[in-house]
């Protein structure tokens, strides 16, 4: 497990809190689509379109340190089984559990790569919203206010 402390993503969650005001605006839409031109889709092998600022999101967070490969054992400890778990344990996360919130994060971006649903799962169900807000919040309480 890689174990990470608040002040060492500060930067990282900067970078991300640019998606904030379209992540709140985009909770509880669908932000893909299946590719369907010219009618191949009785034809071809289906696949999701996704929105460009999505995808700008998951590459600056895939390449940030928030992402955790071993993220199975911040759901394992933490009993997540679902999104309700999820928010659960985003909303009652402290200081000393940022490995619950990257675990979380680590799951939907990492795991849309083979899973392409959790990519717009996590836009939908807010979930990268609501990680976003807690560690802005986490990160204000422990250091100082972030833009």
């Amino acid at each position: 497990m890689k174990e990470v402390k608040l002040g060492e993503y500060r930067e990282d969650v900067e970078k991300l809190l640019k998606y904030l005001p379209w992540l709140e605006q985009k909770a509880g839409n669908n932000v893909s689509r299946i590719y369907d031109e010219d009618g191949l889709s009785g034809s071809t092998i289906s696949f999701p379109v996704y929105d460009s600022t999505l995808m700008n999101f998951i590459n600056e967070a895939t390449a940030s340190g928030l992402m955790d490969d071993n993220y199975h054992y911040a759901y394992s400890r933490n009993s997540i089984h679902n999104v309700e778990d999820e928010k659960a344990a985003i909303e009652r996360a402290t200081v000393a559990d940022s490995e619950v919130l990257t675990g979380i994060l680590s799951r939907y971006v990492l795991g849309g790569r083979t899973k392409g649903t959790l990519w717009s799962e996590g836009v939908s169900e807010g979930i990268f919203l609501l990680i976003l807000k807690k560690m802005k919040k986490l990160l204000e309480i422990w250091d100082a206010p972030l833009a």
